[in-house]
């Protein structure tokens, strides 16, 4: 599973990869999502049906419930039958109206920092046993792994695709205007400031536009 996860060189495809292969290998699961936390706020980027984003936003608007407290206060959280759940009174009758019945989320998380959760809903009532933990926690901890080595590697490509871009509209700067390297890159960083428009976007406006006319008013 972890050679299936790092193989997948998208970031954002290796989340869907991640719940696709929860609901394929570990037992007991109907279906599933993954939390990820990012600048302070948890979002669904990735699940196996409209169900899994439906509840776990419930949990975000009434800031309860399982895979919330996966990623802020413990490892593994588990609900064997939701009609009984009292440590989140307001979010389970939710989960147990929309047929959920047991719950399995389990943190994300690399040496250096919590990524998210991954959670694992299902119809059954006592769906996930003892082992169900352990395979959910060994497969959690490799695909924690793996987002933190594509995530990186994504940062890394899209940083270098903004340096590329940004040099792209220096150069044609450079040749409308005869400016040299430092001031067309001024120039494009005081139309940032001015707008309050990221630096890569002033960057593609003036490549779009000589795409567009041929040259640059």
């Amino acid at each position: 599973m972890a050679r299936d996860l790092l193989a997948e060189p998208r970031f954002e495809k290796t989340l869907q990869r991640v719940v696709d292969v929860a609901v394929e290998t570990l037992p007991g699961c109907d279906f599933a999502g993954v939390s990820l936390r990012q600048n302070g706020t948890v979002s669904t980027p990735a699940s196996t049906d409209p169900l899994v984003d439906e509840l776990d936003q419930a949990q975000y608007d009434l800031q309860e419930g399982p895979c919330l407290d996966a990623i802020w206060v413990d490892d593994i959280y588990r609900i064997n039958d939701m009609t009984r759940e009292e440590r989140w009174p307001n979010w389970a009758p939710r989960a147990a109206a929309a047929g959920v019945n047991s719950v399995l989320s389990v943190r994300l998380a690399t040496q250096a920092e919590v990524v998210g959760g991954l959670n694992m809903y299902s119809r059954k009532i006592h769906a996930f046993d003892d082992e169900a933990i352990v395979t959910a926690y060994i497969y959690a901890t490799h695909a924690s792994s793996a987002l933190a080595v594509l995530h990186e590697v994504d940062g890394l490509q899209t940083a270098l695709q903004t340096r590329h871009t940004i040099g792209m509209a220096q150069g044609l700067l450079m040749h409308r205007y005869g400016l040299d390297e430092q001031s067309s890159f001024q120039v494009m960083r005081r139309l940032s400031s001015h707008q309050n428009i990221k630096l890569r976007d002033i960057a593609a406006r003036v490549i779009d536009e000589f795409n567009q006319t041929g040259s640059l008013a």
